[in-house]
């Protein structure tokens, strides 16, 4: 019988940033306990994901693995950490371990499919720890741009693995729990088998900056402003939220937050304790009611998405708010690659409407949360691993991290999504791999990347759709002639004619010439129209549609 073994599997956010998800697993090949860490989501765009409301981690293994699973942590409550919780618990059964703030938001994410609280367990801090099934997890305190991150101390018969989750070194984070060497030496002294580390800033060479270092600059910036401040950061970032809010308090303006997300991460750290003082908030139907000089709006959409706050606002009106020349927009946040055209569109849109938009390109009004390379360095000498394995970036990413990791004398393990890593008895190795991919969530509905439903509503989009319909009788002989429905294409083609005529004339010669063979059979009446359409349509505006034909036979 072969030995017990430990192994890491990235099922999400190794190769990517976005979407994290990754297992744990100890006993014999095959048959190891397991235990999921992060259960998030990335998000869709336009260009390749029409249509779709989240994407997900494809947990195929895991369903067919879910009586092996003992038990889900989650580091901290960003949506590419917790965000599919809600979508993915009854698929996967198993019980949910979180600290407060986090649990709060999960708890949340789960009443949204009638998943009742005892689903999550609220965690302590470090040095408590979770017994599930051979592993003893413990959630040891981090900085980053949320409150109450952890990464977490997995125990195991093999070895202590630390997975840092996402981080940064912030002794001043305002808010949550300051960097704490000390405590990190004192965990790691017993030996760490494994480091798997955040690796999102591995080509920043300067050291991270801290939290506070923005307040100063914000409130400066606030105080000079003449008419209303509106500023934009990640709603999470309850930290920044509150130092915004203090600057517009200390300038003598109302606050007002807007956005359900905003106020929702602003409650649940209320809620949980984690905020004990937050300046006086003014609803949103009250700001119209003051002096617009006198007034501070902190707003959600840093990332330019279409429905946040933020763009209503460069719209238009938002809760009867309107913009006006002289007020002062700023991005308080990064932006996060992929999104900057959504961003740079609402800029504009506020420029045009004589708005002044600042943005972070001077690094004055925002911070990092995550460790940058002298900071990974740091927690390496400090923690002394034996593996370092990467996760949480692009292959880009993940490649440098292991250089970095071996430039300083240690093993690194390039392992993304899919790959199963055996990191028993300090000789890592790839023992398996599984098939992994994304999920999306279409409406209420989860459906497959590879199903076809998104790559047909990509190809209707870019090449335009045309309807046929064909009437038979009970003979087979056609009643009257085929008429078309046209979406997405010109009304008129290189013969100057209506393109609906052109088509349907070509349509009625192809059946008028059509055998009975064809006219009697359903797939090749169908393929001879298809045909048709494409061709006519390649003809008079040189592209082939996508088509539906519809044929109906009287009885």
């Amino acid at each position: 019988m072969s030995e017990d073994r430990l192994i890491y599997l990235p099922l999400g956010g190794a190769g990517e940033i976005g979407m994290n998800c990754y297992v744990y697993g100890y006993g014999k090949p095959g048959a190891e306990r397991l235990i999921v860490v992060d259960l998030g989501v990335t998000f869709p765009d336009m260009d390749g994901t029409p249509g779709v409301d989240l994407i997900l981690p494809d947990i195929t293994w895991l369903k067919e693995n879910r009586n092996r699973i003992d038990a889900i942590f989650i580091t901290h409550a960003h949506e590419d950490h917790v965000g599919a919780v809600g979508h993915c618990f009854e698929q996967l059964g198993a019980p949910i371990h979180a600290r407060a703030f986090t649990a709060n938001i999960a708890r949340g994410k789960l009443s949204e499919y009638g998943i009742g609280e005892k689903a999550v367990r609220t965690a302590s801090k470090w040095p408590e720890t979770v017994q599930a099934g051979p592993f003893r997890v413990g959630f040891l305190p981090i900085s980053h741009s949320i409150p109450e991150s952890s990464a977490l101390v997995i125990d195991s018969p093999a070895g202590r693995v630390i997975h840092t989750g996402d981080f940064k070194l912030d002794t001043q984070p305002l808010v949550g729990e300051p960097w704490d060497p000390a405590l990190w030496s004192e965990v790691a002294r017993p030996g760490v088998l494994a480091l798997v580390c955040d690796s999102t800033n591995v080509f920043s060479e300067h050291p991270g900056r801290s939290e506070s270092s923005v307040g100063p600059e914000v409130e400066a910036l606030v105080a000079g402003a003449k008419q209303m401040v509106v500023a934009t950061t990640f709603a999470s970032n309850v930290a920044r939220v509150k130092t915004l809010a203090e600057a517009g308090e200390r300038a003598g303006r109302s606050i007002c937050l807007l956005g359900r997300a905003m106020r929702r991460m602003i409650e649940a750290a209320v809620e949980t304790g984690v905020l004990t003082s937050f300046p006086k908030v003014i609803a949103p139907e009250d700001v119209t009611q003051i002096p617009r000089e006198n007034v501070m709006l902190i707003v959600t959409g840093s990332q330019g998405e279409r429905r946040a706050a933020s763009a209503q606002l460069a719209r238009g009106k938002f809760n009867g708010i309107e913009m006006k020349e002289g007020d002062l927009f700023l991005f308080s946040s990064k932006t996060i690659p992929g999104n900057e055209r959504g961003v740079i569109r609402i800029m504009n849109m506020f420029s045009e409407q004589g708005v002044d938009v600042i943005d972070d390109s001077g690094g004055r009004y925002h911070v990092s949360g995550h460790a940058n390379r002298p900071d990974l360095e740091t927690v390496q000498d400090l923690v002394q691993p034996q593996i370092v394995v990467p996760m949480h970036g692009e292959h880009r990413h993940l490649r440098e991290h292991v250089k970095l990791t071996q430039a300083r004398g240690r093993k690194g393990v390039l392992a993304v999504n899919g790959m199963m890593i055996e990191l028993s008895g300090n000789a890592p190795r790839v023992v398996e791999h599984v098939e992994t991919g994304r999920t999306y969530l279409d409406g209420s509905v989860q459906i497959g990347a590879l199903d076809g439903v998104v790559r047909d509503r990509i190809r209707m989009a870019l090449n335009g759709h045309v309807v046929v319909t064909v009437i038979l009788d009970e003979e087979d002989a056609p009643l009257g002639d085929p008429w078309c429905d046209l979406k997405g294409l010109p009304e008129t083609g290189r013969s100057h004619a209506p393109l609906t005529d052109v088509l349907e004339e070509d349509l009625s010669q192809f059946i008028g010439r059509a055998g009975d063979k064809t006219l009697a059979d359903d797939d090749k009446l169908e393929e001879g129209l298809v045909r048709v359409v494409r061709n006519t349509c390649q003809s008079e505006i040189g592209k082939k549609p996508e088509v539906t034909v519809v044929v109906s036979r009287l009885a």
